[in-house]
């Protein structure tokens, strides 16, 4: 049963004044259930456990914490159909979406237990004989409580137990959600299981909880205590930039680790568009609509030189995306807040809109397809900004040479793809060269949609795509966020962890 409340830790509390509900995107309608943000009190106290907890959770071997992480994906897949329900009631996703979704949380959780149990993603490092002066053991250890920022578009995978939380909790730091107050029913039901796993492992009261905010307040005191190490989020550009100013004017200051807006440049050869323009407008069509457009990575600049080439290209990617049935976005404020990002793209000057708009039911959304010369895109820093739906850019440029400025004044973007011809590759490795300095995963002859959950994978990229360009989201080294090196010189075997002996 969903009872609204917060998870202070292992216990239900509702203490607080504040009541809310969520919304079916789909029909508009509230959903049943009221839930309760969290008080000043039980935010205190959430962290209070947290800070406790943290003593010993530091201390749990890899294989114990391997177990609870394994733990939390069995409670997960215990919840059933009951969870994919919820969530496609919170978000207007279709069912689909939900199993993969709750798929890719439950396989991230067991990536990241696997990872505790080979151990070696501490990195050691052990310095000794007689060329050095001292015996030196390094290695890494967790920075504390981290507060974790459940994201609008993955109710799973970004939120309660999504990549932040996993990669947390793997390193032996306590989790504090503020849940994203879209699907907190959906928060709930996770939160739950994790708790279940809490108990079921003998682990501290404190380990993990989950707090329900309809606002803002309960995330900027999560941010400014003392008590906090570091933040995950996922969302906006301007929240983001909140964050990180909160979490510097601290007396300590501590990383906010933000992933926030991305157009995800695609660059075209003239070659690929003349032999497999097709191809690519039926493949970049469905990446600009997959999820309403609602992924991080959608390809929202495409940028090619002028031609015949690229005017026929324009021509079957505007049918195509004109073919695609209008989508339900997550919430009725995101779809009026892309509404007004892409009405004000398309007023700019030079700029024309190519996709038909008819009118979209509710909160569903249509495709659109607009197009500038280079020259106004380079003018216009307005064109350069993310419209976080489905929308998306092309730049047609004059020649290569303005091709080359257009990426050299891109700002930094978690993905940069590059689609050529198999003869292009001098081309290619020119465009390569400009294009790695902007971006954290580059692609070549594929879309960005679609982000593999591995130890390769990096999904960052400089500011503004991150706070951090060094750090990944996804995959086994987002644990990395959460830890600091230590180096111990000249210790007694026995005092040193086991692992460093």
């Amino acid at each position: 049963m969903i009872s609204g409340k917060n998870y202070i830790g292992n216990e239900r509390s509702s203490n607080g004044d504040v009541q809310f509900k969520t919304r079916n995107p789909k029909t508009g309608a509230e959903n049943p259930v009221l839930f309760f943000e969290a008080s000043n009190s039980e935010m205190e106290e959430a962290v209070e456990k947290a800070h406790h907890a943290f003593r010993s959770y530091r201390n749990t071997s890899l294989k114990e914490r391997a177990a609870f992480i394994q733990q939390i994906a069995e409670e997960i897949e215990s919840l059933g159909d009951a969870l994919i329900e919820m969530y496609c009631a919170e978000s207007g996703l279709p069912e689909g979406r939900a199993a993969n979704e709750k798929g890719r949380t439950v396989g991230q959780l067991r990536s990241f237990a696997a990872m505790l149990q080979q151990g070696d993603f501490l990195g050691d490092v052990i310095q000794k004989g007689s060329e050095h002066p001292c015996d030196l053991r390094k290695t890494q250890i967790p920075i504390g409580p981290v507060v974790v920022f459940g994201a609008s578009n993955f109710p799973l995978a970004f939120s309660t137990a999504g990549g932040d939380t996993a990669s947390a909790l793997a390193a032996g730091c306590p989790v504090i959600v503020k849940g994203h107050p879209m699907h907190a029913g959906t928060g709930e039901m996770i939160a739950e299981a994790v708790v279940r796993a809490v108990q079921k492992c003998h682990l501290p009261d404190g380990v993990f909880s989950n707090l329900n905010s309809q606002g803002i307040e309960v995330g900027v005191q999560l941010v400014q205590h003392p008590k906090v190490k570091a933040v995950g989020f996922t969302g906006s550009l301007a929240a983001g930039k909140a964050l990180q100013q909160l979490a510097q004017e601290r007396k300590v200051p501590i990383p906010v680790f933000a992933e926030m807006g991305s157009i995800n440049p695609v660059i075209l050869s003239e070659a690929a568009l003349q032999q497999n323009g097709k191809h690519w407008a039926e493949q970049l069509a469905a990446s600009v609509a997959l999820g309403t457009g609602q992924f991080c990575t959608k390809p929202g600049l495409l940028v090619a030189v002028s031609g015949d080439s690229l005017e026929v290209f324009k021509e079957q990617l505007t049918q195509k995306l004109n073919a695609a049935s209008p989508g339900c976005m997550l919430h009725a404020n995101i779809k009026n807040t892309y509404e007004q990002h892409k009405q004000l793209a398309l007023q700019q000057a030079g700029v024309e809109t190519l996709t038909a708009s008819a009118p979209a039911p509710l909160n569903d959304a249509n495709q659109c397809l607009a197009v500038t010369e280079g020259s106004a895109f380079l003018a216009n820093p307005q064109l350069h900004e993310e419209v976080f739906g489905p929308y998306s850019l092309l730049v047609a440029c004059d020649n290569a040479e303005e091709m080359m400025q257009v990426i050299d004044q891109l700002e930094g973007q978690l993905t940069g793809t590059i689609i050529a011809e198999p003869d292009e590759e001098p081309w290619v490795a020119k465009i390569v060269e400009a294009l790695i300095y902007k971006v954290g995963r580059i692609i070549y002859n594929g879309v960005p949609t679609g982000v593999d959950v591995s130890k390769a994978m990096h999904h960052g990229g400089p500011f503004p795509a991150t706070t951090h360009a060094k750090y990944t989201s996804v995959g086994l080294d987002a644990v990395q966020r959460w830890l600091r090196p230590i180096s111990y010189q000249n210790f007694p075997t026995a005092v040193l962890p086991d692992h460093l002996r």
